[in-house]
């Protein structure tokens, strides 16, 4: 009788599975926590911090050295043409440290600050995004990450020299059935006799699982006597006898990404290459992207400036009725809103990776805020000069080439970047994880009254503890320094910005006090509401970044002037769109939209259907993921 390819959950043994896997303490200050219980904490970031000097001097001696590899050895468009990184290019990124821009001199890396390793993916992403991709997967959330933060001092001194110069490593949770329900996982872990463990199971999405070395596993270590059991990280070698690379995946974008299908059957582990203690591998993963998906933000940053770039060349040079197109409004307001985004984003990324390198903020928040916002953003600045690129926006470069024009990958940049509202948590995803730490003050004081299993007499001592809370919190609500017109002067002209932010931080937190109060236990289901508060979280996060930046260059007289104009346009965008949140907050089709879902998926419409064919062949939705030994060829591909 062979195993099933996944476990049959609850809903709520679902909950419970994620909920554990929070970090549940808050020891450091956050501004974003802050921002959503309406207290504009600007001394939190302000004065923008800023790396040491021999930070700074060696990251940019390596960022030199870098772009200089990247304008001579890195072919982008043979990485394209190919769907594959040249096993030259990949030796080139080894040899001159790249794979060890995070881990420490001590065991062979580079030591970069998270600033500087931010501004290398940016560079190295933007000559290819598969480039940006491999590092990003191999350090933010590879091997190195995890053991930095979790690992034995044998493991790192084992593993750790390995990925700084050589060994290029994968993270392997998501299985062709479970994605951001980890709950439901089914590769197992069992223990042996002799103490190791025998991994079963199949991975898919691997990235960087084509051609590792090393591999960081999330596998269900089974309850038994003296084993705790439970979601367990391991690192296991790829060339171990049971891993089979059984499929290369292919992709709309990042067709250089090596990203693939995983099985094991029957692979040992040792007990010492277990990472922290049983059942602890989901807080290890999830305490890994609290900065890793910094990394994401990053390169949709060297991104915008690249369509930037291309933006003012083709709109300077491309001429309809009698002038250039970023002479005309419908244009130019495209490339005003790519170049105030560009300079938003930037702020947002350095801002928060500074934040990180000085552990002095709790940054969790901050840095989901960013891969939300950043993804969403990339899309739309990619989109937009696709647009005005016209028609050979929507051309490929090698077309363009081919006839005689300047070979423009505007296409495939919109293409690469849409997989970044996917990766390492959807959009989707990411507002509902930001939301429950936004409401995290409310459930700790609050949450078993809205909890059916509690007791009436927890329920009791819970109305006591909420009440105190609340009558302390509430009133502070009400008025704050963003109505005073001189409040935050010394901003200058920015100043009425911060202002804005304040007052829409006190809105934004009474907004979510009335949800809680009005819909209790099913807050948790109104997620188009939850949506929308975190997308206001995330635009006066943005707002405030891009003011202190701006402030910031202008202390240094570093294009301070300029720095304050994009600052200033990017706020007056995004108070546009944080003014239409607010309004969809209480108006929207919310309710009509789960009665037409409702219809949907009962066959109500299936008239509407009609008139097309289906060229999707008739294969399963989810291939059959069940433990076994493999019956395809092994695609594995090394680098030496």
């Amino acid at each position: 009788m062979t195993a099933p390819s996944t476990r049959n959950v609850s809903e709520r043994e679902a909950r419970q599975v994620a909920e554990a896997a929070r970090e549940q303490d808050w020891r450091k200050p956050s501004f974003a926590k802050e921002l959503f219980l309406g207290r504009f904490r600007l001394d939190l970031i302000h004065p923008h911090p800023t790396p040491a000097d021999e930070d700074a001097q060696r990251g940019e001696e390596f960022l030199a050295k870098l772009r200089d590899f990247c304008e001579t050895k890195i072919d982008g468009a043979r990485i394209e043409r190919e769907a594959q990184i040249p096993d030259e290019t990949i030796d080139g990124l080894k040899e001159i440290g790249a794979l060890g821009m995070k881990i420490d001199t001590k065991y062979g890396g580079l030591g970069l600050t998270q600033v500087y390793y931010n501004k290398a993916l940016a560079l190295a992403g933007s000559a290819n995004p598969a480039i940006g991709a491999l590092l990003s997967a191999h350090q933010s959330i590879g091997v190195p990450q995890p053991l930095k933060q979790f690992g034995t001092q044998e493991q790192k001194d084992t593993f750790l020299p390995r990925c700084a110069r050589t060994d290029i490593s994968a993270f392997l949770l998501t299985e062709p059935d479970v994605g951001s329900d980890p709950a439901r996982l089914a590769t197992t872990a069992v223990p042996d006799d002799g103490g190791d463990y025998v991994l079963d199971g199949v991975k898919l999405w691997t990235t960087n699982g084509v051609v590792a070395d090393l591999l960081v596993v999330m596998a269900r270590v089974p309850k038994s006597e003296g084993h705790k059991g439970g979601i367990t990280a391991f690192v296991v070698e790829a060339a171990a006898e049971g891993v089979t690379v059984e499929h290369r995946n292919a992709f709309m974008g990042l067709r250089g990404i090596e990203n693939g299908v995983t099985r094991f059957h029957r692979v040992r582990v040792p007990a010492a290459n277990r990472i922290g203690p049983e059942g602890a591998g989901l807080k290890i993963a999830l305490t890994t992207l609290n900065t890793g998906r910094l990394s994401l933000p990053a390169m949709c940053v060297g991104a915008g400036k690249w369509c930037l770039k291309i933006a003012r060349e083709w709109s300077a040079a491309r001429e309809q009725w009698g002038k250039p197109i970023a002479r005309h409004e419908a244009v130019g307001s495209k490339i005003s809103f790519i170049a105030a985004t560009t300079f938003a984003l930037e702020a947002v990324v350095d801002l928060a990776s500074q934040m990180a390198d000085e552990d002095r903020n709790d940054i969790r928040i901050e840095a989901a805020l960013a891969k939300l916002y950043g993804s969403e953003m990339g899309c739309l600045m990619a989109d937009e000069l696709v647009q005005i690129r016209g028609g050979r926006g929507f051309e490929t470069a090698a077309s363009l080439a081919a006839r005689g024009e300047r070979a423009v990958p505007a296409e495939q940049i919109l293409r690469d970047l849409r997989i970044n509202r996917i990766f390492e948590g959807s959009t989707e995803i990411m507002h509902l994880l930001i939301a429950r730490e936004a409401v995290d003050a409310h459930l700790s004081v609050a949450g078993d009254l809205i909890d059916p299993d509690t007791s009436l007499s927890d329920k009791g001592k819970a109305a006591a503890k909420a009440g105190t809370f609340y009558a302390r919190w509430l009133p502070k609500l009400v008025a704050g320094p963003g109505q005073l017109p001189r409040t935050y002067a010394e901003f200058g002209d920015l100043a009425g910005h911060l202002r804005y932010v304040e007052r829409a931080a006190r809105k934004l937190a009474r907004s979510t006090f009335y949800a809680m109060s009005r819909w209790q236990g099913r807050m948790e289901t109104k997620q188009g509401f939850l949506g929308r508060i975190v997308d206001i979280g995330a635009e006066l996060f943005a707002m405030s970044a891009a003011v202190v930046r701006a402030e910031h260059l202008r202390a240094t007289d570093d294009h301070g002037r300029e720095a304050h104009q994009l600052a200033d346009v990017f706020c007056w965008q995004a108070r546009i769109r944080v003014d239409e949140l607010f309004g969809r907050l209480w108006t929207n089709t919310d309710d009509l939209d789960r009665k037409v879902v409702s219809g949907v998926l009962t066959g109500t419409y299936t008239w509407l259907e009609e008139g097309v064919v289906d060229p999707s062949d008739d294969g399963p939705w989810i291939a059959d993921a069940t433990p076994g030994p493999t019956t395809k060829q092994n695609v594995h591909r090394p680098i030496r």
